[in-house]
């Protein structure tokens, strides 16, 4: 079975740094986009950014471009999300996620509804 384990978040102050990790096992995910997503309390679900297992293209959420930066590691089979210049608005729960068999001619997808299996998430808090 699919598994997806993030670990990293934390309690930073802004400013800082923090780097996130998504251990993913139980398929071959070379076919596959994963994704970082956040939902912040009282907010919906936001799409953060994406990497193509396969390639390792990118694609990020406008609040987070030039901060954020997707990695990928095939021989561990991790997909890291380093956050620099935190802000107090990134305070949120992180998930890590696969969208399976992408059509990448079309992009790296964004919407959530696209993503099939889902890791427990980590929180971040951003102190001010």
């Amino acid at each position: 079975q699919v598994q997806l384990v993030e670990s990293g978040g934390g309690l930073v102050q802004a400013g800082d740094s923090l780097r996130l990790s998504c251990a993913a096992s139980g398929r071959t995910f070379s076919r596959d986009a994963m994704g970082w997503f956040r939902r912040a309390p009282g907010k919906e679900r936001e799409f953060v950014g994406a990497i193509r297992w396969s390639g390792g293209s990118t694609d990020y959420a406008d609040p987070v471009k030039g901060r954020f930066t997707i990695s990928r590691d095939n021989a561990k089979n991790t997909v890291d999300l380093q956050m620099n210049s935190l802000k107090p608005d990134d305070t949120a729960v992180y998930y890590c996620a696969a969208a399976p068999n992408v059509n990448f001619a079309l992009g790296v997808p964004r919407t959530d509804r696209r993503y099939t299996y889902w890791g427990q998430g980590t929180q971040v808090t951003v102190s001010s």
